[in-house]
C-alpha cells in the first residue's frame, strides 16, 4: 500500500506505536462514521423530496398538464426513476455487506447432513441471503449434490435465491408497504419449501446427469477466508458498482414501461385483464411472465403501474413470481446438469404453487 496514514507509522518500539496507531485508527473511524452519517442524512433529505422535484419539473419548468396522459407518464418516470435507483444502491450495499456471511462453502456446509424436513426450511432461508445468479445455479447444484444435500434440499435453495430476491423485497417495502413485502417473502418461501418437499418425494435423483455424481466435492470448493468489516464494508461497495452497474438498463426500461401504462392505460383497465373476476388471469399471467427476462428491480415499477389500474394483487403476484422464478436462461443453464424430466417436474411444482398464491390472494385481498 503506497499510501494512507496508518502505513506511515514507522516501526520503532511497542510503547510508542501502539498509542500513534490507536490514536490514527480511532480518528480513521470517527471521520469515516461522520461521512457516512452524513452521506446518509443527504440520501433521506433527496429521497424525502424527489415527488416534489418531479412535480416542478413536470408541470412548472415544462408546464405539462397534471390531466393529460403524457404529464402523468413523465411525472411517474421523473419521480420513480431516481426513487427506485437510490433504494437500490441502498439495498445493494446492505445486502453485499450481509453475504460477505453467507458464501456458498459456509451454506452448503449448513446444509449437509441435515434432515430433510429442516433442510427444506434451512434452505429456502438461506437462498433469500446467499449469492445466487443464473451462471452461479450450476457450480452450487453440483456443490450441494456432492456433499451430500438432498436433492428436495437442493432445490429448496435453487427455488427461493431468486424468487425471494431482496432488492424486490425491499423495494416493494418503499413502495407498498410492509404487508405486501411481507405475503410476498412468505409466500415465496412456502412455494419453495413445498417445492423442494415434494420433489424430494418423486425421488427423481436418477434424472441428475451422471457425471454430477462422479464430481468431487473439492472441485467445486473455494477456500473460505474470514473477512474484516473493512473488507465487508468494500465487498458492499463493489456489489452496488457489480449489480447496479449492471441492473440499472432494465430499472429504467422497467420505469418506462410502468410509465406508459400509468400515464395511457385507462383507469381501472386492468381490472378487466387481470382483476379477480377473469378467472383465466392468473395462469395467462404466468404463461406471459415465463419467457421474460426481466430481474427484480426492473419488474417492480411495472407491478405498480399495474397495481395501480386496476389489477388485482393475487395476479400482479403471480406474474412477478413467474418472470423472477421461473426464467427461461435459467432453465436453460439448469440443462447442463439435470435431464428434461426433472426440469419439467421443477416448472410443473413451481407453477402449481405460484397459481396457488395467485388464487389465493385474489380471493382473500
Amino acid at each position: 500500500m503506497k499510501s494512507g496514514f496508518c502505513c506511515e507509522i514507522k516501526p520503532v518500539s511497542p510503547k510508542k506505536t501502539d498509542p500513534e496507531l490507536f490514536s490514527s485508527l480511532s480518528w480513521n473511524t470517527v471521520f469515516k462514521t461522520f461521512f457516512a452519517f452524513v452521506g446518509l442524512l443527504a440520501w433521506w433529505e433527496i429521497y424525502h423530496n424527489l415527488e416534489r422535484f418531479a412535480d416542478w419539473f413536470t408541470f412548472s419548468l415544462f408546464h405539462l398538464s397534471r390531466t393529460a396522459h403524457l404529464g402523468s407518464a413523465v411525472q411517474f418516470f421523473v419521480f420513480e426513476g431516481p426513487k427506485v435507483l437510490m433504494l437500490l444502491v441502498l439495498v445493494v450495499f446492505g445486502v453485499g455487506i450481509v453475504r460477505s456471511f453467507f458464501t456458498p462453502e459456509r451454506t452448503r456446509s449448513v446444509l449437509a447432513g441435515k434432515p430433510e424436513s429442516i433442510g427444506n426450511v434451512l434452505a429456502a432461508l438461506l437462498g433469500v441471503v446467499t449469492p445466487f445468479c443464473s451462471c452461479s445455479a450450476v457450480p452450487l447444484f453440483i456443490g450441494f449434490v456432492t456433499t451430500g444435500v438432498p436433492l428436495g434440499v437442493t432445490f429448496s435453495f435453487l427455488i427461493a435465491a431468486p424468487m425471494i430476491n431482496e432488492v424486490a423485497l425491499v423495494l416493494l417495502l418503499g413502495m407498498f408497504g410492509w404487508r405486501i413485502a411481507a405475503i410476498y417473502a412468505g409466500t415465496g418461501l412456502l412455494i419453495a419449501m413445498i417445492a423442494g418437499w415434494t420433489i424430494g418425494r418423486l425421488q427423481m435423483e436418477s434424472y441428475v446427469e451422471p457425471w454430477v455424481y462422479e464430481t468431487t466435492p473439492g472441485e467445486c470448493s473455494s477456500k473460505e477466508q474470514s473477512l474484516v468489516w473493512a473488507q465487508r464494508i468494500r465487498f458492499g461497495v463493489e456489489a452496488v458498482g457489480d449489480i447496479v452497474g449492471k441492473v440499472w438498463p432494465y430499472v429504467i426500461a422497467g420505469i418506462a414501461v410502468g410509465a406508459g401504462i400509468h400515464g395511457y392505460v385507462p383507469e381501472n383497465f386492468m381490472a378487466h385483464i387481470m382483476g379477480k373476476s377473469a378467472w383465466w388471469s392468473v395462469p395467462l399471467a404466468v404463461l406471459i411472465g415465463v419467457p421474460m427476462y426481466s430481474n427484480a428491480a426492473g419488474i417492480i415499477p411495472v407491478v405498480q403501474a399495474l397495481l395501480g389500474k386496476g389489477a388485482a394483487l393475487g395476479t400482479v403476484l403471480a406474474f412477478m413470481m413467474s418472470v423472477i422464478g421461473l426464467s427461461l436462461p435459467e432453465m436453460i443453464i439448469l440443462r447442463r446438469v439435470l435431464r428434461l424430466q426433472l426440469i419439467a417436474a421443477f416448472v410443473g411444482v413451481v407453477t402449481v404453487g405460484i397459481l396457488l398464491v395467485g388464487y389465493l390472494f385474489n380471493l382473500i385481498m
